[in-house]
């Protein structure tokens, strides 16, 4: 067996399912269509924002119109979409007409991925007729050891789309993990993802409860799930394609490129993007339009180097350029760095003034 090693301690057996070698480069968008699940899975990490609620999120962007969809998608240079939840297969409706959508728009060659527990091969065959190219099945983690019940290989039989099994590498589940290998090696599934255990703010009771606790203070990974995968990859390695991918590698490495793709699509003449594809930009907190009208009219500043944003009501500098201001100016400044996200999240300020 060739274990194939990659960032943040990751790795995979054989070869990378398509949708994985994209997010890798950050180019798959995460199109959330419900936070609403018929599972009740203990180690669920969905936000509060979004666990059990019928919501839409377009990566970090609320989606109220098929419209965001599309804006988002070309803002990161989309070339996929992963389709989750909550379990999509909840809004079937919806969820087809967001594959259709995405399809019809960019054509056929992005690749949209999708994660259920539902096993139904009606909803199956729609999916794949709608465009789905990529099912990944999440089986509770009760029905490992014995998947012969949901009768998966009766439902995926015979369908053109790649099919593989997403689950978290679940510490004292090695057994369970196993089996579920082999019965995916048996009945032709392409691959098996194992995801390293993470704890959130809303399955944290639930782990904690159960024994868990994280690798480190750093990190929301769980100890002894990576251990887990890789005793599980030694095991089945070679029966079927495995890929373990680690907390630190959805951070570190999807959401980082995923990053670096939006700042180079959105970033304004006035925005500053950092190796990390971070946004450095001056923000005046205070004086409104006056402050604008004040560095146009006394120190000559260009238009495309400033930008009033009204919902956040602060004026926005070129970094450089307020930098060099500041210091003569009446009103408090400052350095920004925000993700370069929809939301626009900040994450450190520094005074300049």
């Amino acid at each position: 067996m060739r274990l194939v090693p990659m960032e943040s301690s990751s790795c995979y057996t054989k070869r990378l399912s398509r949708g994985c070698r994209l997010c890798r480069k950050g180019a798959k968008m995460v199109l959330l269509v419900t936070g609403r699940c018929g599972m009740s899975c203990y180690y669920c990490p969905l936000s509060e924002a979004k666990k059990g609620k019928d919501v839409i999120y377009a990566n970090e962007l609320l989606v109220e119109s098929d419209a965001d969809i599309i804006k988002e998608a070309e803002a990161i240079g989309a070339k996929g979409t992963g389709i989750t939840g909550g379990d999509p297969l909840m809004v079937m409706d919806r969820t087809i007409g967001y594959i259709s959508l995405l399809k019809k728009h960019f054509g056929p060659a992005h690749h949209i991925h999708l994660y259920t527990a539902t096993i139904d091969r009606e909803r199956y065959l729609a999916l794949e007729k709608a465009g789905l190219d990529e099912l990944r099945i999440h089986p509770p983690v009760e029905t490992w050891k014995d998947l012969g019940p949901l009768h998966i290989a009766e439902a995926v039989a015979g369908l053109d789309m790649t099919v593989g099994f997403e689950v978290p590498a679940v510490p004292g589940e090695e057994q369970g993990l196993i089996a579920l290998c082999q019965y995916a090696a048996a009945n032709g599934l392409a691959f098996v993802n194992l995801n390293e255990l993470e704890v959130s703010e809303t399955n944290c009771d639930a782990l904690m409860r159960r024994g868990f606790t994280a690798r480190s203070d750093v990190s929301s990974a769980m100890k002894g799930s990576e251990q887990t995968a890789l005793s599980v990859i030694e095991s089945a390695g070679s029966e079927v394609p495995l890929h373990f991918c680690s907390s630190s590698f959805k951070d570190d490495v999807q959401l980082r490129e995923r990053l670096k793709r939006r700042a180079k699509h959105v970033a304004r003449p006035m925005d500053l993007v950092t190796s990390e594809g971070m946004i450095l930009l001056g923000i005046v907190d205070e004086g409104g339009k006056k402050a604008m009208l004040l560095l146009e009219k006394e120190h000559g500043v260009p238009a495309e180097m400033m930008h009033y944003d009204e919902k956040r009501k602060r004026l926005e500098v070129a970094s450089w350029v307020l930098e060099d201001l500041a210091p003569s100016l009446p009103f408090r400044c400052f350095l920004v760095e925000e993700y370069p996200t929809a939301d626009r999240l900040e994450v450190e300020r520094e005074p300049l003034n």
